[in-house]
């Protein structure tokens, strides 16, 4: 028997046990997972891709080494923090290995920066992107309309910010409002606060919904974390994106969030842009009347003046009567020797016309006189051509006669007959007319046809 290869057995005196690859990898992922339950980990993330199925993937990284992490989907709407690349953050999760490629990661279940330095350094950065796009520009800022009809409000619809602007409204001068519900805080609250001012900016001007004339964007104050959802980008390009006035009010009076750069006012509070919205309404109306008597007593002034101005002219003027009689009559005298004119003018045309009417011929006459020449010129005419025909007619019957005398057909009314043959040619030799040929013979009065014989 064939002895088995040297590499099949194991090595004299060896009591290693034998894995397949498959093995090696599930000791080395159960070694891991046990040793490593819960792991927090802290580094920069680096390479961050967010698959088509909603999975993130990317590394922490700190000076000296490198992790691979995922955190998948479901658990990556929870996190409260949108990932992206160089941002330092904490993550906290499970340690486990890909066996397919021989490597470890981090399986990621929350995630939080890693401290106050990186969240400003965060903002900071994202601030000088979006100013850097022209979204912060003082030129392309809208004025706020001085009397708004219609008033949109983005806030949460339960907090103390609505009632103290609803308040303020009340106080200073009620109008139509319309309050978009959003959360302002947590994970959601980005989209849904971009969201409504991309919808108030939709409505049609005319539809069943009032379009606003003005958005204030407004939340109560709050740690930096807080108000992290108006540092987001969604939410600052949709501020700059807006057609309708918008004014921030988010946080204190100390709090700066980017949407505050973006808007085209910045309110310290709540209150305060309920306040920019709106002006007082006794205010107005103590200026309108104001104003109203201003008016009255400059109308009155003005009127007054205008009165004496009037009746000084009026007595240098004297009688208006006496001033328009000596024109009166030179009218009358004007319109006197105009008649005439008018008179002398037409009977100087009418005997120009006469004049020119005696000159004239009766068209009868006219016509008669061409009818007479027309028959003139035809009796010539004919004269003419009976001139011009009768030596041409006389030549023409002589060359007829000539032309009759010489036709070999004149000869048949002698007795003579023409012999044709089958082409009707002449046959003028016997030799023409062979045995059986048939022939034509023409005589004065017809012809028949025969059969040459000898």
């Amino acid at each position: 028997m064939p002895t088995a290869p040297l590499f099949d057995q194991p090595p004299p005196g060896s009591n290693l046990p034998e894995f397949t690859v498959t093995e090696i990898s599930r000791l080395v992922k159960k070694t891991m997972e046990e040793s490593f339950g819960l792991v927090r980990v802290r580094g920069e993330i680096s390479g961050l891709k967010v698959a088509p199925s909603g999975h993130i993937y990317f590394d922490l990284k700190d000076q000296d080494a490198t992790l691979a992490s995922i955190c998948w989907r479901g658990q990556a709407s929870k996190l409260g923090l949108k990932l992206e690349n160089g941002m330092e953050v904490i993550c906290t999760g499970k340690l486990t290995t890909y066996p397919a490629r021989s490597n470890y990661q981090l399986i990621i279940e929350q995630a939080v920066l890693a401290g106050m330095g990186a969240l400003l350094k965060l903002l900071e950065e994202r601030k000088k992107k979006l100013a850097a796009e022209g979204l912060f520009d003082v030129a392309r800022k809208q004025p706020l309309p001085f009397l708004p009809d219609v008033i949109g409000i983005v806030t949460s619809p339960t907090g103390a910010v609505i009632r103290d602007i609803l308040h303020r409204f009340a106080e200073r001068f009620p109008r139509h409002v319309l309050v978009w519900p959003v959360l302002v805080q947590g994970p959601d609250a980005a989209a849904q606060v971009a969201a409504a001012i991309e919808g108030f900016n939709a409505l049609p001007l005319k539809g069943e919904i009032p379009r606003p004339d003005i958005i204030i964007v407004a939340r109560g104050g709050g740690s930096v974390e807080d108000l992290m959802p108006f540092n987001e980008e969604i939410v600052v390009r949709a501020a700059a994106a807006s057609k309708i006035p918008l004014i921030s009010a988010v946080g204190h009076e100390t709090d700066t969030t980017l949407i505050d750069y973006a808007a085209d006012v910045r309110a310290p509070t709540p209150s305060a842009a309920a306040e920019m919205a709106v002006p007082v309404r006794e205010d107005l109306l103590a200026t309108v009347m104001s104003n109203g008597r201003r008016l009255w007593d400059n109308a009155r002034r003005l009127i007054d003046e205008r009165r004496e101005k009037l009746a000084l002219l009026s007595r240098a003027l004297g009688e208006p009567a006496r001033a328009i009689e000596p024109l009166s009559q030179r009218l009358d005298e004007k319109d006197e020797r105009l008649s005439r004119a008018i008179g002398t003018y037409i009977e100087r045309r009418e005997g120009r016309l006469a004049e020119a009417a005696g000159k004239l011929r009766h068209p009868r006459d006219v016509v008669a006189l061409a009818v007479q020449r027309l028959e003139h010129l035809d009796h010539r005419m004919q004269g003419g051509m009976r001139e011009y025909l009768a030596p041409r007619q006389n030549r023409l019957e002589r060359l007829a006669a000539g032309l009759a005398h010489l036709s070999p057909k004149a000869v048949l009314s002698r007795g003579y007959a023409l012999v044709h043959d089958e082409t009707g040619r002449v046959v003028m030799r016997q030799d023409e007319a062979k045995r059986g040929a048939h022939v034509r013979i023409e005589f004065q009065d017809g012809a028949r046809k025969a059969v040459m014989e000898d």
